[in-house]
C-alpha cells in the first residue's frame, strides 16, 4: 500500500482568531466506522465512506485553493515492536511548520500545540481500528514494506479570491496509512532540466507551490523509466539541491557523506537531520557543503534520498542532461552505508532499537 486517499474519520481542524489571537480547535468526524468495518464494505460503499471523510468544511475558493499559498507537513507515526504506537520527532515538524507560516506572513501555529494535537489524533483514530499492527515479517527486508501512519498537517487560508496573505488561517491534521514511497518498476534518478527554487524565494519553506513543479519534474522523470528526478541549483546549473520531494546523499570513494549544505532553496528535512545524526553516531565524517555533479560523477560510490515519505531510498543510477549514466552500489545491500543507516533508522523509528536520542514521542505505551 503506498499514498492513497483513504483517510482516517478522525480529523482535527484549528483556526486562528484574531480577536483572542488564539487557535480556536475542534474534531471533524462524520462516521464512526470502525477499520475492521471498513475492510468489510464493498468497493462503493466504502468509497461512500472515504468521499464523507474528505469533506472537511474548509473555503474552497481561498488563497489556498487559487494561488497555492499554503504550507503542510510529512510525519509519521510508527507501530513498535512492544505493541505501541509512536510519532517520530513530532516537534521538528511543528518547528518546520511554524517557520513556513511565518514564511506565509501569516499567524503561526504553536509547536506545543501542534505536537499536542498530532498525539491526541493519533489517539482518536487508533481507538477505531485505523492504526496498523506491527509485523515482525518487516524486520527481513528493513521495513522496505512496512506500514506506517501518514500525518498530513496543512494550512489552509480563510475565504478569499484576490491575492493576499491570510489573516484568519485554518490548520488540519488527516492521516492515511502508507508504505513504500517510489513505484515498482523504475529505476534510478535523472537530472532535470527545471528549478525547483530560486534565491530569495520559497525553497525553504514546505510551501504548496514549491511541489507544482516537482510533480511535473517526477512525471517526466517517471515518463522515462526513473524512478526520481534530481534539480541543479538556479544559477550555475552544477551543483546539486534536492529531489523532487527529498533531500540527497552521496557517499564518497574515502568513505564521507556529503549531502548539499541548506539555504533558502533546499527545504531542511527532519529525515535529512536525523540520517546526519545517525552517521556522525556511526563514525562518519559528514560534510554539508555544496556538491557539484562533476564530483559525484567522478567521486561517488552510492547515492540516496532521504524524506518522511522516501525513508531512506538508494538510487542505483545518475544520469545527467547529456545521458551520460554513473552507476552505484546498491545501497539495499548488507555492506552499503544506506542500508546500515536505513536498518537503523527504521529500526528505532519501529521500536526493533532503543532510541537514545528520544525521537519518538509515545502516543500508546506498549504492553509487550
Amino acid at each position: 500500500m503506498a499514498f492513497a486517499l483513504n483517510l482516517y474519520p478522525v480529523t482535527y481542524i484549528a483556526r486562528y482568531n484574531p480577536e483572542t489571537t488564539k487557535w480556536d480547535e475542534e474534531w471533524f468526524q462524520v462516521d464512526s466506522v470502525t477499520y475492521d468495518e471498513l475492510m468489510a464494505m464493498g468497493e462503493d460503499e466504502r468509497k461512500a465512506v472515504l468521499d464523507k471523510r474528505n469533506q472537511m468544511g474548509i473555503p474552497t475558493v481561498s488563497y489556498t485553493s487559487q494561488y497555492a499559498y499554503g504550507c503542510f507537513e510529512g510525519m509519521k507515526g510508527f507501530p513498535t515492536k512492544d505493541g505501541g504506537v509512536a510519532i517520530f520527532r513530532p516537534e521538528e515538524n511543528g518547528k518546520r511548520f511554524n517557520n513556513s507560516m511565518k514564511g506565509l506572513y501569516c499567524p503561526a501555529f504553536p509547536v506545543e500545540q501542534f505536537v499536542a494535537a498530532s498525539v491526541e489524533f493519533v489517539k482518536r483514530n487508533a481507538a477505531l481500528g485505523y492504526v496498523p499492527k506491527y509485523n515482525a515479517d518487516w524486520e527481513k527486508t528493513g521495513y522496505a514494506d512496512a506500514d506506517s501512519i501518514y500525518m498530513r498537517p496543512f494550512m489552509n487560508s480563510e475565504g478569499a479570491i484576490g491575492v493576499g496573505c491570510s489573516r484568519q488561517p485554518y490548520v488540519v491534521i488527516c492521516a492515511t496509512t502508507v508504505s513504500a514511497y517510489f513505484k515498482k518498476g523504475l529505476d534510478g534518478a535523472v537530472i532535470t532540466n527545471r528549478i525547483r527554487a530560486t534565491p530569495n524565494g520559497t525553497g525553504y519553506i514546505k510551501c504548496a507551490s514549491n511541489y507544482v513543479i516537482s510533480a511535473i519534474a517526477k512525471h517526466e522523470a517517471e515518463v522515462k523509466g526513473f524512478v526520481e528526478c534530481v534539480y541543479l541549483d538556479a544559477v550555475e546549473h552544477k551543483y546539486f539541491q534536492e529531489g523532487s520531494s527529498c533531500n540527497v546523499f552521496f557517499v564518497l570513494k574515502d568513505g564521507t557523506l556529503v549531502t548539499p549544505e541548506l539555504g533558502d532553496t533546499i527545504l531542511p528535512g527532519i529525515t535529512r537531520k536525523s540520517v546526519i545524526a545517525l552517521a556522525k553516531e556511526c563514525g562518519m565524517n559528514v560534510e554539508e557543503r555544496k556538491v557539484s555533479l562533476a564530483e559525484v560523477q567522478k567521486n561517488a560510490v552510492e547515492f540516496f534520498v532521504t524524506g518522511t515519505a522516501a525513508g531512506i531510498s538508494p538510487m542505483t543510477s545518475l544520469t545527467d542532461l547529456d545521458g551520460k549514466k554513473v552507476d552505484f552500489k546498491d545501497g539495499t545491500q548488507e555492506g552499503t552505508v544506506a542500508y546500515k543507516l536505513q536498518r537503523l533508522l527504521k529500526g528505532r523509528q519501529y521500536g526493533l532499537l532503543e532510541d537514545p536520542n528520544n525521537w519518538n514521542t509515545v502516543v500508546i505505551p506498549g504492553k509487550n
